[in-house]
């Protein structure tokens, strides 16, 4: 069985995949809400080295090289995006990265009770509030 040379447009489009998925990794283990349990190591795995990924990129080929780049980049990426965020925040110190603390309000400003809405308004029951 032949190798096939990978061209520039399939190495970015692994990459480009590959830092999809490691940013949705950070985002979905930097807002958990319950403890670490072994479930969320298997489902990390799952997405680094699955089935499903070796089946689009073969272990050992450039393709799965590039997707193995592009998770790194979009992992510490989002980690990066984040530092800068913070850094530029007055509402937030080093301390967030620790325990998540952040500057008490100003006067006349108030932190809503409740879970975030998120951007789509999620009410926390899986429906968009009307």
């Amino acid at each position: 069985m032949s190798v096939q040379e990978a061209s520039s447009l399939q190495l970015w489009g692994a990459g480009g995949f590959g830092s999809l998925v490691g940013w949705y990794l950070y985002h979905v283990n930097r807002h958990r809400v319950s403890s670490v349990r072994i479930a969320d190591l298997v489902s990390v795995v799952g997405a680094i080295g699955g089935g499903a990924v070796l089946a689009i990129f073969p272990s050992g080929s450039d393709l799965f090289g590039a997707y193995g780049i592009g998770l790194f980049a979009g992992f510490f990426g989002y980690f990066l995006v984040l530092i800068v965020l913070v850094t530029l925040s007055r509402n937030f110190g080093i301390d967030y990265f620790i325990d998540g603390r952040r500057r008490p309000p100003a006067p006349g400003e108030q932190i809503p009770s409740g879970p975030d809405p998120g951007a789509m308004g999620d009410n926390g029951e899986g429906q968009v509030r009307g």
